[in-house]
């Protein structure tokens, strides 16, 4: 047989392994987890003598909240302005495609100064226009979010200390808007303004939970909805909630420390074949050489390169956890 056929025989199947290890997790595997959670938050599990009338109203109300909170959530798709306003940052569109013209066209520039050659460096201005400024976006979003997470529970302990004396939720969020800590301070006074063009409380903490994508914001969101639909003591219900985003807070830092080792020998790995290519290259030329001049090394390289890809990707989902 073909020594050619045989290596896109293998490249394929190889392929086709790949992409259902990492995709199996999407497509199987999660409906059952799923039902469990609605039948529970539907309250269609049993239960020891039944449940009040009161509890099964109650259990109706945040069941509809939750699905009205995660259905607009999953529903919207993100406008790049949504996106700039995530990060923190005043630029506007057209500033923002500016700018990643000419990351792309400069790391196009660089590259052809250090390869040499025009088709390498048209291949870097997708690179620097498209993927950094983007990945760059990301990074601004998750470090505001984690900002946002660790002082969100000291700005519900001043609405339960405002609420437990007397005093309207309105105003607790002006003290919040006020003199809060960044970035929650910047979007209490977003809900202010909402409040003061009429705007309810309750549509207003929805639009937090839009403009912040994380759950403590979700949460705060759902929390406000219920007592407004259903009544009940705010202060208590706040109290809890700022207790449960500490407790997940200290659960975050537990499986941050747990999963350190793993995601250390992940690094390893992943680095561990480009160190050792790199070493022979630098000890024997010649050994590696065969993958750059002939057909064969090319397409063995670019096949093991796409499956060194897929195998990060894979070790990045098994050491992420979201909870």
């Amino acid at each position: 047989m073909d020594q050619k056929l045989i290596v896109a025989m293998l490249f394929s199947v190889s392929i086709g392994t790949a992409l259902y290890g990492l995709f199996y997790s999407y497509v199987g595997g999660g409906g059952t987890a799923k039902r469990r959670q609605a039948a529970l938050m539907t309250g269609v599990m049993d239960h020891k003598g039944g449940a009040a009338a009161e509890q099964v109203r109650r259990r109706k109300v945040i069941a509809d909240s939750l699905n009205e909170v995660g259905g607009k959530n999953r529903s919207r798709s993100l406008r790049l302005e949504e996106k700039l306003a995530q990060a923190g940052v005043t630029w506007s569109p057209a500033a923002f495609y500016a700018g990643s013209a000419g990351a792309g066209l400069l790391l196009s520039v660089l590259g052809y100064m250090v390869g040499g050659d025009l088709l390498l460096a048209l291949c870097f201005i997708p690179v620097g226009a498209w993927a950094i400024p983007r990945w760059a976006i990301s990074f601004m979003v998750r470090r505001r979010v984690n900002q946002f997470v660790d002082s969100f529970p000291e700005a519900l302990d001043v609405i339960i200390r405002g609420v437990r004396a007397g005093l309207p939720v309105s105003d607790c969020l002006r003290v919040i808007a006020n003199e809060g800590q960044e970035p929650v301070r910047s979007e209490f006074k977003v809900i202010v303004d909402a409040l003061t063009i009429g705007m309810t409380v309750g549509e207003a903490v929805e639009r937090l939970a839009e403009r912040v994508p994380v759950a403590e914001a979700s949460f705060f969101a759902i929390v406000i909805n219920i007592q407004q639909k259903a009544g009940g003591n705010l202060s208590e219900a706040l109290a809890n909630l700022s207790r449960v985003l500490r407790d997940r807070k200290k659960m975050k830092g537990k499986v941050k420390s747990i999963s350190a080792e793993a995601k250390a020998s992940a690094g390893i790995i992943g680095s561990l074949p480009f160190l050792v290519g790199a070493a022979v290259s630098v000890l024997n030329p010649g050994y590696m050489a065969v993958l750059y001049t002939t057909t064969i090394g090319e397409i063995c390289l670019a096949g093991g390169l796409l499956w060194m890809g897929i195998g990060v990707l894979i070790m990045r989902k098994m050491i992420q956890f979201d909870f």
